[in-house]
């Protein structure tokens, strides 16, 4: 799937992109408990979306990775489009 074809409610999403941008990561309160999360900025060649990146996926992928998501899903904040990608998910990077 490409990144213009994403819309809000879709889920088992598969897509292939280009981390352009991480957050700092922040201590959030989840139902898990204490979590580490970040904001990443993903890009093809048909536009840009935000990912959540959580604990180990954080320091997983670097600025300038092409990474391949499996089995995300689509929510919306802040009038932003967002990919999720749960514990079923998938988060590989492909290249460096």
């Amino acid at each position: 799937m490409k990144i213009n074809e994403i819309k809000r409610g879709i889920s088992n999403i598969s897509l292939q992109a280009k981390i352009i941008d991480i957050s700092e990561s922040r201590e959030v309160n989840t139902k898990y408990g204490k979590r580490n999360v970040a904001d990443a900025s993903l890009e093809d060649e048909t536009g840009q979306i935000g990912v959540s990146l959580w604990e180990d996926q954080i320091s997983s992928v670097a600025v300038g990775d092409t990474i391949v998501i499996n089995g995300a899903y689509v929510t919306e904040f802040r009038e932003k489009l967002q990919l999720n990608v749960p514990r079923s998910g998938k988060l590989e990077v492909i290249k460096e």
